[in-house]
């Protein structure tokens, strides 16, 4: 079981740091407004959704799947697997149905915002949804990471 829980907790460290940290980037780089700078910053933070974000995701599932079935711990009624479960999946459907078009917009707009040379209104109104669903997208983690650790219910 160690090993599980070791691969777990990486799995949460490489997913919920990548969030934060790719974040953290992409807002720096809107605030210094130089479209290359936010081209380049945009292309990066899908890089790093496909590098770090998505094996953390893959290893959080096999290694939490893994762990439930070895514990015999059910998911009937609401408990604090369950309710972590049901945030992963909303978690999952915002990163993969708006975060990621989302992100593929930007990544368009700021090139056109080079092209340009000034930031287009096509990606100032990406970002601002990029920045609403990835702020949703980065607490609800955060929630599930604290029902992981002190299982309150």
């Amino acid at each position: 079981m160690t090993v599980w829980l070791f691969l777990h907790i990486t799995g949460s460290v490489l997913f919920v740091g990548n969030i934060i940290t790719a974040a953290f980037w992409k807002v720096r780089a809107d605030i210094e407004g130089n479209p290359s700078h936010i081209h380049r910053t945009a292309k990066n933070v899908m890089l790093a959704d496909y590098v770090f974000t998505l094996p953390g995701l893959l290893l959080l599932i096999v290694s939490g799947i893994v762990m439930a079935g070895r514990s015999g711990f059910g998911i009937g009624g609401m408990n604090w697997l369950t309710a972590s479960l049901v945030l992963f999946g909303v978690t999952g459907l915002i990163w993969g149905g708006i975060l990621i078009p989302l992100q593929k917009s930007m990544i368009k707009h700021s090139g056109h915002s080079v092209e340009l040379g000034a930031v287009t209104a096509g990606y100032k109104q990406a970002s601002r949804y990029w920045a609403i669903f990835g702020t949703i997208a980065t607490l609800l983690p955060l929630a599930i990471l604290y029902f992981m650790v002190s299982k309150p219910f």
